[in-house]
């Protein structure tokens, strides 16, 4: 059963309305964005590759917490979800199927956001403190360090950049649908989830096979 209702606009296209979200789908976007992104900034090959691998992770979980979202029924067990071990073999192939479970229109939140970012001149100011603001939310110095690392990466490693995106536009739905169904919640009315202007098809430098299958380019 879908949780959420479809208004089409005249000028906005269609957008996608949340219902109620349960409590427990509201406690597991919270916990999604706990990523331990690196504090420190190496410019060895070592740390890119491994922050890479957490844009993977927090773009799969992501956008598996996103169907969820839009379905309104999480699994039974999901200690699976939450470990930050590399995602291979089994856990991979669990993971990457619940995010093919999303619905186009609530992908297509996650890709307005995802082009977005990487059709401005600002996606590194906007997705750095974002993704390291939310996962480190009670320490502002690991929060500010965070930050540094992927502002920096994103700005000097231009292959990085569709990989924080994608991290970070997942990220940025399942928040701001709790918001719109908060809003619903509380006034009735359909309340779109927000979405950034949806930008130009991103060159294909850094478009790694992981988005591809993910975003269903």
């Amino acid at each position: 059963m879908e949780a959420f209702e479809l208004r089409h606009d005249s000028h906005l296209g269609c957008r996608v309305c949340p219902l109620t979200v349960r409590d427990e789908l509201a406690a597991m976007v919270h916990r999604s964005h706990c990523v331990a992104w690196p504090t420190w900034l190496d410019p060895g090959p070592r740390m890119l590759r491994d922050l890479l691998e957490l844009c993977r992770l927090r773009t799969a979980r992501g956008l598996a917490v996103l169907s969820w979202l839009a379905g309104g029924e999480p699994p039974a067990e999901l200690d699976w979800l939450w470990t930050s071990r590399r995602l291979t073999g089994a856990r991979q192939e669990r993971m990457y199927g619940a995010a093919a479970t999303v619905p186009d229109p609530v992908l297509g939140l996650v890709l307005a956001n995802w082009t977005w970012a990487l059709d401005t001149t600002h996606g590194g100011r906007v997705t750095a403190p974002y993704l390291a603001g939310t996962a480190y939310p009670g320490d502002g110095h690991l929060a500010a360090a965070a930050t540094m690392t992927l502002f920096q990466t994103y700005d000097r490693h231009q292959e990085s950049r569709p990989a924080i995106a994608a991290a970070w536009a997942a990220a940025r739905v399942s928040a701001d649908w709790c918001k719109a169904a908060e809003l619903h919640a509380a006034y009735g009315s359909q309340t779109p989830v927000f979405t950034y202007p949806r930008g130009a098809k991103p060159p294909s430098i850094g478009v790694r096979p992981w988005i591809e299958r993910l975003f269903r380019l």
